[in-house]
């Protein structure tokens, strides 16, 4: 009698009955006001998903401690529009237990906020990551702080999106 290995196998299954959505269809990215960094990151991320593949998904933003009924930050909107994108519009939104539920996926800014949501919410473990997941980094908090600032973290928050854009 042969002996049979059992080998770990991967398994990929495509659906074709979704054309042009992605493994998430909801998106919701977290940071703590939802005037800076959360903000930049949604219109990002809408840009890039709508020029790779436009489809059937949502992006969306929050704040943990939000400042409801604000715009986004002067100086996220004036980056925005360096890069060809009109965050004007954007009014910021209190983070919610339905906002979390309904979400298939949840970015987020900094390791505590991650925290945070699963405390809030223990239903959404595993689907809470960073946004600098996978290069190991937190994005920091640019509120109140001058335009280097803004720069370096629209930087690292592009650098999360392509990242991410090669996971969803």
């Amino acid at each position: 009698m042969g002996v049979f290995y059992l080998l770990p196998v991967t398994l990929v299954i495509q659906d074709t009955t979704t054309k042009g959505s992605f493994l998430f269809n909801n998106i919701l990215i977290v940071c703590v006001g939802n005037i800076c960094r959360s903000p930049m990151a949604e219109a990002l991320l809408k840009a890039a998903l709508t020029a790779i593949k436009p489809g059937n998904y949502k992006v969306s933003s929050a704040g943990i401690g939000a400042l409801v009924g604000h715009p986004a930050d002067a100086k996220a909107k004036q980056l925005m529009m360096t890069k060809g994108l009109d965050i004007s519009e954007h009014r910021a939104d209190q983070l919610s237990q339905t906002m979390i539920h309904k979400a298939d996926i949840i970015l987020v800014m900094e390791s505590d906020h991650k925290q945070a949501i699963e405390a809030k919410q223990p239903s959404a473990k595993g689907k809470v990551f960073r946004l600098g997941e996978w290069g190991g980094f937190d994005i920091p908090d640019p509120y109140q702080r001058d335009h280097e600032v803004f720069e370096s973290v629209l930087r690292l928050i592009d650098q999360g999106v392509n990242q991410w854009l090669e996971k969803l």
